[in-house]
């Protein structure tokens, strides 16, 4: 099994996660279209913020991981060629597949005369049918074949940004859809070869492993605009606090206590994304989906109750100076897409509020977004002195370690924590806890 040759369509989170892991086990290599990502990769450098990552990647590189922007027939050829592109939504809040037509297009143009069968395996998150309904006529254009000269398979990730590596290299279940049973038993072969544990394997056909990575993710975001919800409810009852509610509800087993941990909402690549797609898919299948519509809406809203603690403790927000601490969606990565900070920064521009930010690896980001209406502080000491209020957006480990002298140097010491990660003693600080009565 070592000898087989691995491509990786699309380096982006979980592309180049793969590419870097599983370059260290076999010959492998990572096909991007952005030239500038290849040229990085090719230096042995990440362009975002992983942890681990930068490790993995150069030892796979010595084990010979290449990269290259082409699809070529070579690429075709490998024993298992992974699709990992994204599948953004378009205005309309529909899964937006057009990279997963381009790749499958290329594909099936070089994929004639190979003189082996490869497994096309889908990564990425596609709404239900797509596997069958969408590559697989693609794929099967110039007379081939899926089973006869090409596999078809769907194999959904399910890795937490800030621990991609983790759960790349430790993944708590591989889920494989495919139309046969061969085809199937191959990539799990491949699997069993990588893994020193024994991992939980499950094998489906291909709309089922496509519905499972949405259940999944849709799941995940119910469970924090559940407990965000009872956080908001929290705030107005005085002697209650969310974490408490939290941790006794998540003793139990059938609830559990992963995602039960309030804040200002979820963010990132996949939930928002992957919750309206399957919104948006229901709907088009005649099922009226009312759960994830108010999932949606109460994490929409969240950031109004963020707005909301800041305006009860300043009254007249106009040429105050506020703090926003955390940019990225959730600590250890640099990644802004759906950040709830960017769209609290958007509400106290609007306000006339003069915004302060400050993160730890995110603020390249935050600079493509507001440019020079905001300014950019990399002292976390410094960006407190003569502040009005502070407010904690993202759980980083340097805002568990602020020290009570330094918010007595704010004009007004006054935190809103929406991670309550902070213990505040000080009779001169106004502590505002979100989801804390």
């Amino acid at each position: 099994m070592i000898n087989k040759k691995i491509a990786i369509i699309g380096l982006g989170y979980v592309g180049l996660s793969m590419a870097a892991f599983l370059g260290n086990h076999f010959k492998v290599v990572g096909v991007d279209s952005n030239k500038e990502k290849i040229r990085t990769l090719e230096k042995g450098r990440q362009y975002f913020y992983e942890p681990k990552m930068s490790y993995y990647l150069k030892r796979a590189i010595k084990n010979g991981l290449t990269f290259t922007d082409q699809i070529t027939k070579e690429i075709v050829s490998s024993d298992f060629v992974f699709i990992t592109v994204g599948t953004p939504i378009d205005k309309y809040g529909k899964i937006d597949l057009s990279n997963i037509k381009s790749v499958s297009t290329s594909i099936a143009k070089n994929m004639t005369n190979l003189k082996n069968n490869p497994s096309i395996i889908i990564k990425s998150t596609v709404i239900p049918g797509t596997a069958m309904h969408v590559v697989k006529p693609i794929l099967e254009k110039n007379d081939l074949k899926e089973s006869v000269d090409f596999d078809l398979l769907t194999n959904p990730e399910f890795l937490r940004e800030g621990l991609a590596m983790h759960d790349t290299i430790s993944p708590h279940s591989i889920v494989i859809g495919g139309s046969n049973n061969a085809s199937i038993k191959k990539l799990t072969s491949l699997y069993k070869a990588t893994y020193t544990k024994k991992q939980n394997i499950i094998e489906t056909n291909n709309i089922t492993a496509e519905v499972i990575k949405y259940a999944n993710n849709a799941f995940l975001a119910t469970k924090i605009s559940f407990i965000n919800s009872i956080a908001n409810i929290c705030q107005k009852l005085p002697g209650t606090n969310v974490d408490k509610v939290a941790e006794i509800i998540g003793m139990d087993p059938r609830i559990g206590k992963q995602f039960l941990k309030a804040g200002p909402g979820y963010g990132g690549s996949c939930f928002p994304k992957d919750v309206q797609a399957l919104i948006n898919f229901a709907n088009n299948i005649g099922y009226e989906p009312i759960l994830l519509d108010a999932v949606k809406n109460i994490n929409t809203l969240q950031v109004n109750t963020v707005m909301n603690l800041i305006k009860q403790n300043l009254k007249n927000l106009k040429g105050k100076k506020i703090c926003v601490l955390g940019l990225s969606f959730k600590e250890n990565t640099d990644d802004i897409r759906e950040s709830v900070s960017v769209k609290l920064v958007d509400l106290l521009l609007k306000q006339g509020c003069n915004v302060f930010v400050h993160d730890p690896k995110a603020m390249d980001n935050i600079q493509l977004v507001f440019k020079d209406r905001i300014t950019y502080t990399d002292s976390l000491k410094d960006i407190l002195v003569d502040s009005d209020c502070a407010v904690i957006m993202t759980p980083w480990q340097d805002y568990k370690n602020i020290k009570e002298k330094d918010l007595l140097t704010m004009r007004n010491p006054i935190i809103v924590d929406t991670r309550r990660i902070l213990h505040i003693d000080n009779e001169k600080i106004s502590y505002v806890g979100l989801g804390i009565g």
